[in-house]
């Protein structure tokens, strides 16, 4: 009897860590590529002519640049990217608040778990049919989104 009892301890202790992790919804979850292609912000207009600056230099801001919201704010509410980039001194560094999930839609509103910052709202990309498995990625009509994919079955 206490065999039988150590042998089902150890087949279930082997099998019940797979099966939770198997038994949870997957959600595929990626980034926007906008934001993880380039290191750089191409601005859509150039920052005011500065001297030390080229002219190729006013028009491009480095992801993460540093920033003082009082003294030397670089990036407050720059359009970048034709559009689809918006730059804000949150803290100290110039952050896309149309795309960061830390900072979405101004600075320090954070992004939950499963969501991504489409467009400066937060959405749920698991079952958004507009911004299904990321963002901007529209299921055709008729279609549901469902686990980050559109007409999952």
């Amino acid at each position: 009897m206490a065999s039988v009892l150590i042998n089902l301890t150890t087949i279930l202790s082997l099998t019940l860590p797979l099966i939770l992790i198997f038994a949870r919804p997957h959600v595929a979850l990626s980034t926007d590529p906008t934001e993880d292609d380039d290191s750089f912000y191409v601005l859509d207009e150039p920052l005011p002519n500065l001297r030390s600056r080229s002219r190729f230099l006013a028009s491009i801001i480095k992801k993460g640049t540093h920033c003082d919201p009082v003294n030397d704010n670089v990036c407050n509410g720059i359009s970048a990217n034709n559009g689809t980039s918006l730059l804000y001194c949150c803290k100290t560094h110039c952050r896309n608040v149309l795309g960061d999930r830390n900072n979405c839609g101004a600075c320090s509103q954070k992004c939950n778990l499963g969501e991504l910052c489409c467009n400066g709202t937060c959405i749920n990309i698991a079952y958004s049919t507009d911004n299904c498995g990321k963002c901007n990625n529209k299921c055709s009509p008729g279609q549901t989104c469902q686990y980050g994919t559109c007409g999952y079955a």
